[in-house]
């Protein structure tokens, strides 16, 4: 049986617990990956991966596709691909959110 896709998400339906340690990470990507799983791990524990789910985010009259983790331990982190390869690497600092732009294989 197919698990039903989430659907898009709207303002307010995330919250970022962010603050002291814990900051958050933003992954951007094509829309072409809604439904698809990212997975992260900090740097010094890849095999300590934690993942989320990519979906449309609606932001008032604009949206996005983004897979959004609201609390992550401060840290560089490993952004993995579906087949096990790093798709890059990114600084999540205690207190911030911050962003990456999911980039396509070159």
């Amino acid at each position: 049986m197919a698990e039903p896709s989430a659907g898009p998400s709207g303002p307010g339906s995330v919250v970022l617990d962010i603050g002291g340690d814990v900051g958050a990470l933003i992954i951007i990507t094509p829309a072409r990956m809604a439904g698809a799983e990212i997975h992260v791990s900090l740097l010094q524990d890849p095999g300590g991966r934690t993942h989320s789910l990519v979906r449309e985010r609606r932001l008032g009259p604009a949206s996005c596709h983004a897979a959004v983790y609201p609390a992550l331990p401060a840290g560089d982190y490993t952004i993995w691909r579906a087949a096990g390869s790093p798709a890059g690497t990114v600084r999540v600092d205690g207190g911030a959110a911050t962003s990456y732009r999911w980039a396509e294989p070159g």
